[in-house]
């Protein structure tokens, strides 16, 4: 029987290093939508094989902390929000925002309360998402949520957001986004073609790159742009870690958020955001309403079955790795190996710094 594939230790090149890397939680990474917890709900998010309770209490305030109890360790998931508190389904321990057990709902035997803390994680709302901070507290102000200025104040773009879940790693979900030789998968819809790379280099933190391409050459997708405002021959890619964004003709934006589930398992987070569109027989720069009306419309019919393309796409690799990952890597594109060097990079610097932490710890 063939082994599986190696552990980041073990790896012998920079593809198996990629595939085998987590993130580095001390960053901020989207969950979920904001929309998706009510008051008074609590939903469970795996960051990198972590469980974590998110809850909203009936104030509206969220509140994330480790999805264990610490009397018969269950998931807290399982339980109930009371108030601001979140209780365990079995016996009712309720923990506070902070953590801390607060009440056991029951007699305590004439025992006092026992002085017991879960973890907590850093939560925030940006651009109607929910982002979380799974590594060192201590570092939460210092790596910031991104700037997204079109999407903040008062005069808006118009957008909408779309995620799925893969049975794929993070990091072949970035090759995917940022690999623009991948045109034939998309055959059907055209959201690019005839893809040239123009420009590419790298940092410790980022791999900018930029293709002439004709974007949106779809039989729908192309009606409604406006080729005479927006220059949609070329584009502008990066994958400035953990996030990857593009920009075509400073008009049509996106960012991809990754949530590391585990190493088999991605949630992707698309965010798309659009200053104006053309409407056929229409001269002028749509209002933001028409335009927010126009990508409700073109978001099922448009955006996920692409998306759908690179999920069919995307799990047959992780399949194929699982099997072949001692196979010779072969890539044509320059800028891939430059995406997983970014990736093992990172989890490196971050897996050396746990190390330097425990043993500051051991000291």
């Amino acid at each position: 029987m063939k082994s599986p594939p190696p552990s980041f230790a073990e790896a012998k090149n920079s593809r198996q290093k990629a595939r085998a890397a987590g993130m580095d939680p001390d960053r901020w990474y989207v969950v979920e939508y904001d929309s998706a917890v009510k008051k008074g709900q609590v939903k469970e998010v795996i960051f990198w094989n972590t469980s974590i309770a998110l809850y909203r209490g009936e104030d509206g305030e969220l509140a994330a902390m480790r999805n264990l109890c610490v009397h018969r360790q269950l998931k807290l998931t399982h339980g109930a929000v009371d108030k601001c508190t979140l209780r365990c389904a079995y016996h009712g321990w309720a923990y506070n925002r902070e953590g801390w057990l607060e009440d056991y709902s029951h007699d305590s035997f004439g025992n006092p309360l026992i002085k017991k803390q879960l973890r907590t994680y850093p939560v925030q709302v940006r651009y109607g998402l929910i982002w979380l901070f799974p590594g060192d507290p201590e570092l939460a102000f210092e790596h910031k949520i991104p700037e997204i200025p079109e999407l903040t104040g008062d005069n808006t773009w118009a957008s909408f957001a779309v995620d799925y879940t893969w049975r794929t790693h993070h990091s072949m979900v970035i090759d995917n986004i940022c690999d623009f030789s991948h045109a034939f998968l998309h055959r059907k819809y055209k959201p690019f073609i005839d893809a040239k790379l123009t420009h590419h280099e790298a940092d410790d933190d980022r791999v900018y790159l930029t293709y002439d391409a004709y974007m949106a050459g779809g039989r729908i997708s192309g009606i409604f742009v406006d080729r005479n405002r927006v220059n949609t021959r070329s584009i502008e890619l990066c994958y400035e870690y953990p996030y990857q964004w593009t920009n075509t003709g400073d008009s049509i934006k996106n960012w991809s958020f990754m949530l590391p589930i585990n190493e088999q398992t991605t949630r992707v987070f698309f965010l798309f955001y659009f200053d104006a569109l053309k409407i056929p027989l229409i001269a002028m720069k749509t209002p933001k309403w028409l335009t927010q009306l126009v990508l409700n419309i073109a978001k099922p019919l448009v955006f996920k079955p692409i998306l759908d393309e690179d999920g069919i796409a995307l799990e047959a690799e992780q399949l194929s790795y699982e099997t072949y990952w001692d196979a010779p890597p072969i890539e044509l594109n320059p800028v891939v190996p430059m995406f997983q060097r970014l990736t093992a990079r990172k989890w490196e610097g971050y897996l050396e710094r746990a190390k330097n932490t425990q043993a500051a710890y051991a000291n």
